[in-house]
């Protein structure tokens, strides 16, 4: 095992009235380390054919916030486990942003948080209100590499997915312009990238399609009556779809140096569904019930109609009780989501919705070689009662049989996003592979690489890898198969 030691912070620095932050302790608080360790213990036996790497992204502060520290601010780290012939390795990085690299030279945060003004911060996203980028949120595999993206809309950075060697920012070879979402769809098919870009400032929405040759070949502005705060968007064979959700950025705030969201009940959720190359002239818009939505299940074309599965928030704003920013940021964060389907006819305009889950379900993913065609399966982790997001288990949905099965992970056990991995050579859309997922316990201070199989959730796991560190509490996590990885060890 080797190390490259790195200082770490267990403490925020605050201004004003002094507050205990639970997202910089316990299974939140960062690790100082970046390591690399092979040949690592496992519990039970890691399945021959389950071949490639798992990779989480998370906030991982390496200096002592300046002010009140947001769960979002931190910096971006990818902790990995490559498996390999029933052998498992462990390595974990930090994202070298532009951000990271000045606040490196500089032996301290040079950044204030989403929690404070941004007015005197260094520099920041291109489109928005000049805060950290920290690429912290989500991981996306396309042309042999993975890009780390930010939730606020920032620069997507390259990532080798077996080094975890930060490639730099990524601007498909000169052509993007501007900043990308957290959460662009790769269809494996076609080679083909889908993204977005919002902010604060017109043009409020752009979409755009980056071709198999990595490059951008179409970009077009998207017409909204004001800044909105879109976190994803879903593709079909043929179309795109995307967002004007009523979670609306305060102008007001915006003008003082504030970063502040509302929610105006008053408002529709719109859908626009637009041609994968269209442009925005081309745009329909299918009005439904006021709502937030994180995450994207999949969407698919169905004759006439386009449907589109969604981990739909209840009541995505701050409780009314929440009277200091940190009440409201751990208010705002308790997720209170369930999987909702839209349907969008093509023919008459109409839009039908209903709820097909009552359960706190988010974090959503498919076979990732379906995305964009109809899936049969979808994956998800459940919710957590507690006062700070936690995932206490997993849920596979089967959208043929209309059931669910779960497992939950037990008392003081909390894991991470879970990707279908399947089985080497196994056909897309069937059950045939793995859930791979990161699992802390709390009492215990461990973290573990559990996988089970797809098919048995209720079996448990099939195999736990024993991590030589713990392993916090993060976002997004990716699946890249081995056949993927191929090009990389060129």
């Amino acid at each position: 095992m080797t190390s490259t030691s790195e200082q770490p912070i267990l403490v925020a620095a605050t201004t004003g009235k002094p507050e205990v932050n639970p997202y910089l302790m316990g299974v939140y608080a960062p690790v100082g380390e970046e390591i690399d360790a092979s040949d690592l213990e496992v519990i039970g036996k890691i399945p021959a054919d389950l071949n490639g790497v798992y990779l989480r992204n998370g906030p991982n502060p390496r200096f002592a916030p300046e002010g009140r520290y947001h769960w979002f601010d931190g910096d971006g780290m990818i902790h990995a486990v490559h498996l390999e012939n029933g052998k498992a390795r462990y390595r974990n990085r930090w994202v070298r942003t532009k951000a990271f690299e000045a606040e490196s030279e500089a032996g301290k945060a040079l950044w204030k948080g989403v929690m404070e003004s941004p007015k005197d911060n260094p520099f920041g996203n291109t489109h928005g209100l000049n805060v950290k980028d920290s690429a912290n949120t989500d991981l996306i595999f396309h042309r042999g590499q993975v890009l780390s993206t930010w939730y606020l809309c920032g620069t997507p950075y390259a990532v080798d997915p077996l080094s975890l060697e930060t490639l730099g920012a990524e601007d498909f070879l000169g052509t993007l312009v501007g900043d990308m979402m957290a959460h662009p769809k790769v269809d494996e098919r076609t080679g083909e990238m889908f993204w977005f870009d919002y902010g604060p400032r017109p043009p409020f929405l752009r979409y755009g399609v980056i071709g198999a040759d990595g490059k951008v070949v179409n970009t077009t502005e998207i017409d909204l009556p004001g800044p909105r705060l879109p976190h994803d968007m879903a593709i079909t064979e043929n179309y795109a779809v995307l967002m004007d959700l009523p979670l609306i950025q305060d102008l007001e705030a915006a003008r003082n140096g504030r970063h502040k969201l509302r929610f105006d009940r008053s408002l529709p959720s719109r859908f626009g569904v637009l041609p994968r190359y269209g442009n925005g002239s081309q745009i329909r818009w299918f009005e439904a019930s006021p709502c937030y939505i994180y995450h994207v299940v999949n969407s698919w074309e169905q004759g006439e109609e386009i449907v589109l599965d969604v981990c739909r928030v209840q009541r995505p704003q701050p409780r009314a009780d929440a009277h200091t920013p940190l009440a409201k940021m751990l208010s705002y964060l308790r997720l209170d989501a369930s999987l909702h389907r839209y349907r969008f006819n093509l023919r008459t305009g109409q839009c039908l919705e209903n709820q097909l889950d009552d359960d706190n379900t988010e974090f959503p993913s498919v076979d990732s070689r379906v995305v964009g065609g109809r899936n049969r399966f979808s994956y998800a982790v459940h919710i957590s009662p507690d006062s700070t997001l936690k995932f206490d288990g997993l849920v596979c949905y089967d959208n043929r049989a209309g059931t669910k099965t779960e497992h939950r992970f037990g008392p003081g056990r909390w894991g991470s996003e879970a990707p279908f991995a399947p089985r080497d050579g196994a056909a897309a859309d069937s059950d045939d592979g793995y859930l791979v997922t990161f699992v802390q316990d709390e009492r215990e201070g461990r973290s573990e690489l559990d996988i089970f199989d797809a098919a048995d959730l209720t079996a448990g796991p099939v195999a736990r890898v024993l991590l030589p560190q713990r392993v916090p509490l993060g976002f997004h996590a990716t699946w890249v198969r081995a056949d993927q990885l191929e090009p990389s060890r060129k």
